[in-house]
């Protein structure tokens, strides 16, 4: 195997090891991908302050992310389908962010349930909740992650409307793959096997408990037609009611919303265009991350995601108004090219490059890095 040095061998790798449409339906933007790709290339724009004649013998990485403490700033997206990337997906991602000491997201429409996960690692986790138009599965959704200890309710507040993402329309992404995707199934031995063993197949949060959803076929009608574009701040409120305790909001892109939830007594947010897979066109989160830490960041905990690769990436977050990052693609990439070792090195790699940018940045707490830090 070719020596793994950075998320982007882990890419590469990912590519050769899953099925084309998984790898698109992961690897993709909406319309022309303009905001998929700035995520990424606009993390470059900040410079980092290099310092030198400081010690830098100890140096510690630790922080907390809302209330939850973490080895690294840094905790795993909820992304959906996780347990179609690799087998039983959100329960390797899960342990591996419990071994290390980083917070796990898991979301409404993963493979596992969240009861399943819960069972594999016996740790609480954040639970993702969507809010579709069926009010009542909304509640039993976040009654069941009470019910088994979930110690963080994250929202997504950006899907009230699907994105198109047009790889996945010429590739006929399903969960039932057609004569085409299943010829390029056969190019990849290995994960079909897996998968073919695992008893993870079904979308444990939603099959069996949303009305009329008994079976993929019903779940695949459901999916497009619970989309609510109805989802305003009053939902947020009655949300906050049922779960009785913080929640984190994530998709703030624009600084009068973050005013809105921070007036509503929102603890955290997250500073977040969906990876660039709904708003085309849509400025990176990074360059909008200094105007809402300003504008809110004295009142509420930020959190970024979309287009981190690199310790170095965890540090510019930081540095403009972030505690900690979410990895998504990043942690997609390790899982479907390695399972559970891929994401153990993912998080190795990460801190490593985290401490060497502190280390030569003059920063030995993740407490003292600050806006003069990057220009």
């Amino acid at each position: 195997m070719t020596t793994i040095t950075c998320v982007e061998d882990f890419r590469q790798l990912y590519k050769k090891r899953v099925p084309k449409m998984f790898y698109d339906y992961a690897e993709s933007g909406s319309y022309t991908e303009s905001t998929f790709r700035r995520n990424e290339a606009d993390f470059q724009n900040v410079s980092i302050r290099q310092r030198v004649g400081i010690d830098i013998t100890n140096i510690d990485t630790r922080t907390t992310m809302a209330g939850a403490s973490a080895r690294i700033p840094v905790a795993f997206a909820p992304v959906g389908m996780l347990g179609i990337q690799n087998a039983a997906g959100e329960i390797k991602v899960a342990k591996a962010a419990r071994d290390f000491g980083v917070p796990f997201i898991l979301s409404t429409m993963s493979i596992c349930s969240m009861e399943q996960v819960k069972e594999a690692t016996g740790e609480p986790f954040w639970f993702q909740l969507y809010v579709v138009k069926d009010r009542d599965f909304v509640r039993d959704l976040i009654h069941r992650a009470k019910a088994i200890g979930c110690s963080g309710l994250v929202v997504t507040m950006d899907l009230s409307m699907l994105g198109q993402r047009h790889k996945d329309v010429k590739n006929q992404l399903s969960i039932r793959p057609n004569l085409k995707n299943m010829l390029n199934i056969a190019t990849k031995p290995r994960w079909a096997m897996e998968m073919a063993k695992t008893p993870y197949k079904s979308f444990g949060n939603v099959i069996g408990h949303a009305k009329n959803v008994d079976d993929l076929s019903s779940l695949l009608t459901w999916a497009v037609e619970m989309v609510d574009p109805s989802l305003d701040w009053d939902d947020i409120e009655w949300i906050r009611k049922e779960w009785g305790g913080p929640i984190i909001l994530k998709g703030i892109m624009d600084v009068e919303d973050a005013r809105i939830a921070a007036d509503m007594g929102i603890d955290t947010m997250v500073v977040s265009n969906h990876g660039g897979r709904q708003l085309d066109g849509a400025a990176s989160s990074i360059s909008l991350l200094p105007q809402i830490a300003d504008a809110v960041g004295e009142r509420v905990e930020l959190l970024l995601d979309s287009g981190v690769r690199t310790g170095a990436d965890i540090f510019r977050a930081r540095a403009l108004g972030a505690s900690g990052v979410l990895l998504g693609r990043a942690m997609v990439y390790e899982l479907g090219a390695m399972g559970q070792p891929g994401i153990e090195k993912l998080l190795e790699i990460l801190e490593k490059e985290l401490r060497t940018t502190m280390g030569l940045a003059g920063k030995t707490s993740m407490a003292w890095i600050t806006k003069d830090d990057v220009f």
